[in-house]
């Protein structure tokens, strides 16, 4: 089934009655011969010709909008016949609408090229009807030529101009707005994801120790090493709690009115590792060593010093639970050939592989997942898995963590 035309525009069903109901009336005045050819007309219409052109200009209204080429075409014709027939200013003025429409609602390419055709048409009835007629009174032809088709036209080129403008603007500020509501989702997600990993870092080694110990305490018959094992548990329950006490507080402080959480520093390695060691009697024969072989007093930024300082607490928590028995060994180095020669901290934990089935404490999985993360930010790189060494195979963890500080500022 054929789909039907769309109904002409209110506007345009308004000018179209509007100037055949002034077109008539003023025929039926008496005005009619506003703008007439007079001797460069070739022909001479009888009066009835302006009613036709009046109708069909009034149909070319109707068009204006929907197709705005086809009722131009039409007004032309219908203008022409107006001129040669005795003009009813009604029918010019309808003219000089339909030249207005379609330089503002016709397709870019008549509205790039109408306004010079109208320019050339004025210089054309500007200067041939100079040379027929040889008079000063000619030049007017050109003048109304200008006002009918100039005049309009550059006027629907200027409003277009702006439409386009204000369009342009108007995409622009919903781009910008995109973009923005992208950014903040991007900074939800990465502030999410830096709680996270904060929340991991600071209770998933207390909750370990929790689990080992609780464990042993379980399966020892021995009274001693049972109440050594609660006591484990119990301190590891405080510091939890402490820690878990602080992020809550961290994250309620919307007003900013306390002075924020100090982050940990490399200062505090030996008492972590001593955490450790204090952790590892349910686990046999697991023993810590460090070794710092940096320059004395050498200074770190911020976001490196906590970086390597949660990778070294990750990879502690990760050998009490699944290393085998042997030594944890963490190192610190400095070293010089990074990217460009620019200066890079080393940080790597060993620890005696374990080809146990399951761990001694279960685990969320994002561990390991997290030292990327934070890696990632500073723009260095990770390493995390079974390295073979000549006493046996070890669980290896390094992080190359660039010194530029060209890295993210917040871990």
């Amino acid at each position: 089934m054929p789909s039907r035309l769309p109904a002409p525009h209110r506007v345009d069903v308004a000018i179209a009655v509007g100037g055949l109901l002034g077109g008539l009336l003023l025929m039926g005045l008496g005005l009619r011969g506003g703008v007439y050819l007079g001797e460069l007309s070739p022909i001479t219409l009888p009066p009835w010709s302006t009613v036709t052109a009046l109708t069909a200009m009034a149909v070319a209204e109707l068009l204006r909008r929907m197709a705005p080429g086809t009722a131009l075409a039409l007004g032309t014709a219908a203008l022409a016949v107006d001129l040669c027939g005795g003009s009813l200013i009604a029918t010019v003025l309808m003219y000089t609408d339909l030249v207005y429409a379609a330089v503002l609602y016709g397709p870019p390419s008549l509205a790039r090229r109408l306004p010079p055709a109208c320019v050339a048409t004025t210089v054309v009835a500007t200067v041939v009807p100079l040379a027929l007629l040889r008079t000063p009174e000619s030049l007017f032809i050109g003048l109304v030529t200008a006002l009918l088709t100039f005049a309009p036209a550059g006027t629907g080129a200027i409003v277009r101009n702006h439409q386009e403008a204000a369009e342009a603007a108007r995409l622009e500020a919903e781009r910008t707005a995109l973009l923005a509501e992208l950014d903040r989702r991007e900074a939800v997600v990465a502030e999410r994801a830096r709680m996270a990993r904060e929340l991991h870092d600071r209770v998933a080694g207390h909750l370990s120790a929790i689990a080992i110990h609780s464990t042993a305490a379980l399966s020892l018959g021995d009274a001693a090493a049972t109440d050594d094992a609660l006591g484990v548990i119990r301190e590891n329950s405080v510091r939890g709690l402490a820690e878990m006490r602080q992020l809550i507080e961290l994250l309620r402080d919307a007003g900013g009115e306390t002075e924020p959480t100090a982050a940990p520093t490399l200062d505090a390695l030996d008492a972590l590792i001593e955490r450790a060691r204090a952790d590892a009697p349910a686990v046999s024969g697991l023993k810590f060593a460090l070794r710092d072989e940096r320059a004395p007093g050498t200074a770190l930024p911020a976001p490196v010093e906590l970086a390597a300082y949660r990778i070294v607490q990750e990879s502690l928590t990760n050998a009490l639970k699944h290393a085998a028995p042997g030594e944890v060994t963490v190192r610190l180095a400095h070293r010089a050939d990074g990217p460009a020669g620019a200066s890079v901290l080393d940080v790597g934990v060993t620890s005696p592989f374990d080809t146990r089935p399951g761990p001694r404490a279960p685990g969320s999985g994002m561990g390991v997942i997290g030292m990327r993360e934070r890696v990632s930010l500073l723009g260095g790189t990770l390493e995390a898995g079974p390295h073979p060494e000549p006493a046996g195979p070890v669980w290896r963890v390094r992080a190359a963590l660039p010194l530029d500080g060209k890295g993210a500022l917040t871990q």
